[in-house]
């Protein structure tokens, strides 16, 4: 196997480029980063761009990728992979209890292995020796993004040209304008979104010591006018999400359902400061009303069926899953064992947890375990084991009686 060839500048695309007719592959988001790599690819005269944009139920419509992809005169690429995304990423994050350093659900961490698994297979099918994307070296998606492409052992080359060549937004908004692409110039921040989460960085939201999001940034955790309380019931079997007030819906269907009807009443709203590769922290804002309450309600009845000592592992244990999965290592063995763990701990977790949504709040109202560890009735419980633990005793002691009265 040749060595692999990192691309981590824009001279590097040009230096290692000794076919300008080759196929080059590129993630595309639709949004500024991505569109600004796409218009360096045609003025430096790279003839078959193929940008590759997967769908996990982001903002970004295909209509507009496709609009901007048609202007530059690239081939788009769409892949719907929300149901794969769903059951292969969401779900064992969701048994995983998949949250940073108790701050906030991880969310791109999932999306990225997904996305650069997808990448490799188009570059494959195409016969393309470049896979590129757009992170810098102020996100997270530059290491997870280059570590899921190691290790799932694409040859070709690879990286993100913005690592070594940071681009200032306003020459790249400039610019674009300048081709005729002024659809990126109003965005105030960057925004990465799937069925899972909506997250929102940089621009205004760079400084973490003042950083008041403008409300018409959210979009899934607005209140809705008019809501008054109401429950509403999660059933879970063997870990797994499957229903809502009893209704069985796939994984896709109920997260969006509950984005809505729990985001209605303004629940899911999360800020914090994520690390970098060298430990210098970034500030990330984000929605996720319905990973709100399929977490809490597992972890509910994870703590109705599994003993203490179990979930005290599990705690520790979810940890290193996210550890791995944040530092790009999701194809790699510590995040594979430490799921094996997770799956065996969620084949007990089977049953409903029913909420009080009100504004702003979510209170349980009922949490039924098909195989509880918890008890209904304290008294009854304590008359029957004192009964137990006294017959017990009794009966141990009727052969010392037996042998005090042949004596």
């Amino acid at each position: 196997m040749r060595p692999r060839t990192p691309i981590r500048s824009f001279d590097d695309l040009r230096l290692h480029a000794p076919d300008l007719s080759s196929p080059v592959v590129t993630l595309f988001s639709g949004g500024l980063d991505s569109t600004y790599l796409l218009l360096r690819l045609v003025r430096a005269g790279v003839r078959d761009v193929h940008a590759l944009s997967v769908d996990l139920g982001e903002d970004e419509s295909g209509a507009h990728k496709q609009a901007l992809a048609d202007q530059l005169g690239i081939r788009l690429h769409l892949v719907d992979a929300r149901e794969r995304f769903a059951q292969e990423y969401v779900r064992p994050a969701i048994a995983a209890h998949a949250v940073y350093l108790d701050t906030h659900p991880i969310s791109s961490s999932l999306s990225r292995p997904l996305i650069a698994e997808i990448a490799v297979d188009t570059a494959r099918e195409l016969g393309a020796g470049t896979v590129l994307h757009t992170a810098n070296r102020s996100q997270n998606t530059l290491r997870r993004l280059n570590g899921a492409l190691d290790l799932l052992g694409f040859a070709g080359r690879h990286g993100s040209p913005y690592d070594l060549t940071p681009v200032d937004r306003d020459r790249k908004m400039h610019e674009l304008k300048e081709a005729g692409l002024d659809q990126l110039n109003e965005r105030l921040v960057s925004g990465d979104s799937n069925l899972w989460c909506r997250e929102f960085e940089s621009g205004i939201l760079d400084d973490p010591e003042d950083h008041a999001v403008p409300e018409e940034l959210y979009r899934w955790s607005v209140p809705r006018p008019g809501t008054g309380p109401e429950e509403i019931e999660i059933g879970f079997d063997r870990g797994r999400p499957v229903s809502v007030d009893g209704r069985a819906l796939p994984l896709t269907g109920l997260v969006e359902t509950l984005n809505r009807r729990v985001g209605a009443h303004g629940i899911g709203r999360y800020s914090g400061l994520e690390h970098l590769a060298a430990g210098q922290k970034v500030l990330e804002v984000r929605e996720m009303p319905a990973a709100t309450l399929l977490l809490r309600s597992h972890r509910h009845l994870e703590t109705a069926t599994l003993p203490a000592e179990t979930i005290r592992e599990k705690m520790h244990q979810e940890q290193i899953w996210v550890r791995e999965a944040l530092e790009g290592r999701w194809f790699d063995g510590l995040r594979r064992a430490s799921q094996a763990f997770v799956d065996v701990c969620s084949q007990s977790v089977t049953g409903t947890v029913r909420w009080r949504l009100g504004a702003g709040t979510a209170v349980t109202r009922s949490i039924v375990a098909r195989e509880p560890l918890y008890l209904r009735d304290r008294e009854a419980w304590e008359h029957a084991s004192v009964a137990a633990e006294r017959g017990s005793f009794a009966t141990a002691r009727e052969p010392d009686l037996r042998r005090a009265s042949r004596t």
